[in-house]
């Protein structure tokens, strides 16, 4: 399992962070997924066997929204 923060740009009003939720929930291997709007920032869990953070950001960049930084950690 790896822990990835995104920091995002373009969100404009708190239906943006249920889009956001919604389309990171439809991929694959994601879980506990959290959208800090007032932050700008997107927090949850990926299992690396099932799903890529390059699917997450992609689906992401699919509804208009920036992807800025990605971070993902391990976890043991």
């Amino acid at each position: 399992m790896q822990k990835v923060m995104m920091k995002l740009g373009g969100m404009t009003c708190p239906s943006c962070l249920t889009k956001i939720e919604k389309a990171v929930e439809d991929v694959d291997g994601t879980d506990q997924i959290k959208v800090l709007f007032n932050a700008g920032k997107l927090k949850f869990m990926m299992n690396a066997d099932k799903a890529d953070v390059d699917d997450v950001k992609t689906a992401i960049e699919k509804m208009g929204y920036e992807v800025k930084d990605v971070k993902a950690k391990e976890l043991k």
